[in-house]
């Protein structure tokens, strides 16, 4: 069993094909469901992003099961084949290991370092749960990935050396409307990007902070936290009226703001307007770009802006835990898996002697208690002193190429039962992935 991760990102493909995959959390439950499904995967979940869909699978087969995966990815760009596959990558095994733990420290991201990655790792196991597509191999691997993400930005500051999306964003229109301090802003949506938009502008000392969402509940929710204004998503042409900055991030699948919008609310007011748009497919309709006095920034200029931008020693020095952390796993993953084999041999032995001591007994009936008590004992001393040193040395050669021709070599020599191999489960506990 191996862990294979089929992709696309920001790293590999344009924005304008990212679109074509994104999905809302109804598309990435089919798309885990749909990943299950596929032959020789006996495990699958999905992180979603803005700007990458990655699908992690525990496959029987590498071949077949990397067909049949990326052929998902392919359907739901509804491009051809042959467009597309350049533009996807594949992880496997230790490769799929490295890169989640790389995803999770943020080494990855748009924004090196950013935090948000972190909690939509979490969410991607926690779907998978929900889901129970997520078994013990799964869960195993994303409870350390979020565990090394913490650890990397616990001691270093990688979190630091590159700014969020929505910090580099507002960076970005800077020269057109000044700093946020005191504007007028507009946050169209309620999700979790959302949520990190009104925090940001909440902490700047934003003026008037609105909140626009299709559903009133959850705008207001958000609203209320930073001490805004919520408004239903009708009224969205009166908030573009007064606004300085707006920030969309709804995960529509069309556009939210379009030209004409912007231009009636232009009519009203002559003040400079920046757009930011974060969603992914776009919600800002890109003609708004013709109008005078508005500037509008996307995830294309912001993966241009924030190329490089993180610092060189945090990125080596988080490097290096990552690689620590990789080989440890990595060892005890192979230590783990001749660990069945060692325990049947065990077994096998202490019914080996159960059965001589009863024939034993049968034999010499006149044996009194302390005596049988000190043959046993010894009995079983002897077979645990020459278990000892190959069940040690097997889990030694473990961290060695070649550690489960070792395990078998152990189980043929001793002619141990295959079901009293696979019989034998390590309990592997399932963290909320909330926590």
């Amino acid at each position: 069993m191996s862990v294979l991760v089929v992709g696309i990102s920001h790293n590999s493909a344009p924005m304008a094909l990212l679109e074509k995959v994104a999905l809302d959390d109804d598309g990435v439950q089919k798309l885990i469901a749909d990943s299950a499904s596929c032959d020789h995967v006996t495990e699958a979940t999905v992180i979603a992003t803005c700007n990458r869909l990655e699908i992690y699978t525990e496959v029987e087969r590498f071949h077949g099961s990397i067909e049949q995966i990326s052929r998902l990815l392919v359907d739901r760009a509804g491009e051809a084949t042959e467009a597309m596959l350049p533009h996807l990558y594949v992880h496997y095994d230790d490769g799929a290991i490295s890169h989640l733990f790389q995803v999770a420290a943020g080494l990855d991201s748009m924004a090196v370092g950013e935090g948000q990655i972190l909690g939509q790792t979490r969410d991607a196991l926690r779907r998978g749960q929900e889901l129970g597509t997520v078994g013990p191999a799964l869960n195993l691997l994303f409870q350390q990935a979020l565990r090394v993400g913490k650890r990397t930005r616990a001691e270093t500051d990688i979190d630091q050396v590159a700014p969020t999306l929505v910090s580099a964003a507002l960076d970005q229109t800077t020269a057109v409307v000044g700093p946020v301090e005191g504007k007028d802003v507009v946050v169209v949506g309620a999700g979790s990007m959302a949520g990190l938009a009104t925090a940001t502008v909440s902490r700047l000392n934003a003026g008037r902070l609105t909140v626009v969402n299709r559903s009133a509940d959850r705008g207001e929710r958000l609203a209320d936290q930073y001490d805004a204004h919520a408004v239903p998503l009708d009224e969205l042409g009166v908030a573009l009226a007064h606004a300085d900055i707006v920030i969309s991030c709804t995960g529509s699948s069309g556009s939210v703001i379009d030209t004409a919008q912007v231009a009636a609310a232009r009519a009203v007011s002559d003040r400079p307007l920046a757009l930011i748009d974060l969603a992914l497919p776009h919600d800002i309709d890109r003609g708004v770009r013709d109008l005078p006095g508005v500037s509008l920034v996307g995830l294309t200029e912001l993966a241009a802006a924030l190329q490089g931008s993180a610092s060189g020693r945090e990125v080596l020095e988080v490097r290096r835990i990552l690689g620590e952390e990789v080989t440890a796993f990595l060892a005890a993953r192979r230590q783990a898996s001749v660990t069945p084999t060692v325990v049947a041999l065990r077994s096998m032995a202490t019914g080996v002697v159960d059965a001589e001591m009863e024939r034993l007994e049968s034999r010499l009936p006149d044996l009194d208690e302390h005596t049988r008590a000190e043959i046993r004992h010894t009995v079983r001393r002897v077979a645990d002193k020459l278990l000892h040193e190959p069940t040690v040395r097997v889990k030694e050669l473990a961290n060695e190429q070649g550690a489960v021709s070792y395990a078998a070599a152990l189980a043929e020599l001793f002619a141990l039962d295959p079901e009293a191999v696979d019989a034998v489960t390590r309990p592997v506990g399932v963290e909320e992935a909330g926590s």
